[in-house]
């Protein structure tokens, strides 16, 4: 089973001018800098939380068709399925119905039901899906963008004492707090 993401985010969660409001910053020297900051602690908050923050589309291949007849997706919140392709035992591909799987996207995560499984699934499955909280980053969450706040001026002001390579070395007091609540846990 390999996810990936095959559309990234058209937007980061929290604005350039939000972060530089933040650090008290008035000029526009280190805003490539900021914005690879802010690009790296979305990332790491999606990773932390298994969340997609802003709209995106993702894709999960899976080596062979499931025995229960259905597939956990690990990105949350999932907004739609767009595709679920079927390999058969040639390597052909076909497009699965959409009447034969249904999404009950409600839970966490979400999971892919199939009513019947595609015949022609010999050689796996991929399943194409949008997830978000929207396309918008007024749409996330408050507590995770400021999580990603926290984090970028944390990454900010240690920037210098450490090598690019060792980054990030730390993460700032209260960042596990402000995303606690979005943690996927399992028991």
């Amino acid at each position: 089973m390999t996810l990936f993401r095959t559309v990234a985010p058209a937007v980061e969660p929290v604005t350039l001018s939000e972060v530089k409001t933040t650090l008290r910053l008035d000029h526009d020297g280190e805003d490539e800098l900021i914005a690879g900051l802010i690009r790296a602690a979305r990332e790491e908050v999606e990773a932390s939380c298994g969340l997609a923050l802003v709209d995106q589309d993702w894709r999960l291949a899976l080596e062979r068709p499931p025995r229960s007849g259905r597939v956990l997706l690990r990105r949350h919140p999932v907004r739609e399925i767009l595709s679920v392709t079927a390999y058969g035992s040639d390597g052909g591909a076909s497009l699965v119905d959409p009447a034969t799987y249904r999404l009950d996207g409600g839970g966490r995560p979400a999971r892919l039901h199939f009513l019947a499984m595609p015949p022609s699934a010999a050689n796996g499955i991929e399943i194409d899906f949008s997830a978000g909280f929207g396309e918008a980053g007024t749409d996330v969450p408050d507590l995770l963008k400021r999580a990603i706040l926290v984090l970028v001026a944390h990454w900010y002001e240690f920037r210098a004492s450490y090598a690019a390579a060792d980054q990030p070395v730390s993460f700032p007091p209260g960042y596990e707090r402000l995303i606690a609540p979005w943690r996927a846990r399992r028991l």
